[in-house]
């Protein structure tokens, strides 16, 4: 269905030395960058402008921008999102990849919710303070970005990867003020942690296309739903443990319940409602 079409990865932050080797091999599709829409439109990490739709919209409507822009029936693109993890209080980062072939009608889609970021921001008034913020986010490896403040835009350095030009920044910024703000630079060519979570959603995404309808064979037969039941070894009463897993086709909408486990049948009665309260 795909082999030797041609494929934009829709990015500027030079995502596709990553995902072109992946998607080429597992595909067989030729791979090339977007040069035509700049993605940066639809929203930027440092906050210049912001993102008006959710992650999953965004990245569909960034792969379908630079598929029309590049008249091309095959595309791919990835949405990053930061904050606070929805089950604690650490940062997380959610990458979104989304696969879209409109010659066959498909929409697929990917994600990967990881603690592992060096997300942060902060404002400082001394070089000791840069200096540990730097440390703790990994530079020079990964990227800063320095301003006058979180809310100004005007001086603004950003990609910064050298302890020279930062305190060359930071000097300068300090002369007209006595503090400055310091934040990570999240796109993906100055974040190696980062670029490593796109890596792992886009792998979840090609595992997607490869897993085919049992009815009709079309790419994407994933999980939509988790249903919980699994039975108490004990009592025999349904616990919030997952029983099994609802499959559905993205085209033929054909669904298919699996079993979580063919070894795990029931659970332990420490997480029973009924036996341990």
């Amino acid at each position: 269905m795909f082999e030797n079409r041609k494929l934009i990865i829709a990015t500027q932050h030079q995502k596709d030395v990553m995902m072109a080797p992946l998607l080429e091999k597992e595909l067989g599709v030729i791979c090339f960058k977007n040069s035509l829409f700049d993605t940066d439109i639809l929203g930027t990490f440092s906050g210049e402008i912001e993102r008006k739709e959710n992650a999953y919209l965004t990245v569909k409507e960034k792969c379908l921008k630079a598929m029309q822009l590049h008249k091309t029936s095959l595309g791919v693109a990835s949405e990053g999102s930061f904050g606070t993890h929805p089950y604690g209080f650490f940062q997380s980062n959610e990458e979104i990849v989304v696969f879209i072939d409109t010659e066959n009608q498909l929409e697929i889609y990917a994600s990967h919710l990881s603690l592992d970021t060096n997300f942060n921001a902060k404002t400082i008034a001394s070089f000791q303070e840069l200096k540990d913020f730097a440390i703790n986010s990994q530079f020079p490896s990964h990227g800063l970005i320095i301003r006058e403040s979180k809310e100004q835009y005007d001086l603004v350095s950003k990609g910064i990867r050298s302890w020279e030009v930062l305190e060359e920044k930071f000097n300068e910024l300090m002369q007209k003020n006595s503090s400055c703000y310091i934040e990570t630079d999240m796109r993906a060519m100055y974040n190696p942690t980062r670029m490593n979570n796109i890596e792992i959603a886009t792998k979840k995404l090609l595992d997607k296309i490869k897993s085919l309808c049992p009815s009709c064979q079309t790419p994407g037969f994933s999980i939509v739903k988790s249903n919980p039941g699994l039975p108490c070894e004990q009592c025999g009463l349904p616990t919030n443990s997952i029983l099994n897993y609802e499959y559905k086709c993205v085209k033929c909408e054909f669904i298919e319940i699996k079993d979580h486990s063919n070894e795990k049948t029931h659970e332990d009665p420490t997480y029973c409602g009924f036996c341990n309260p």
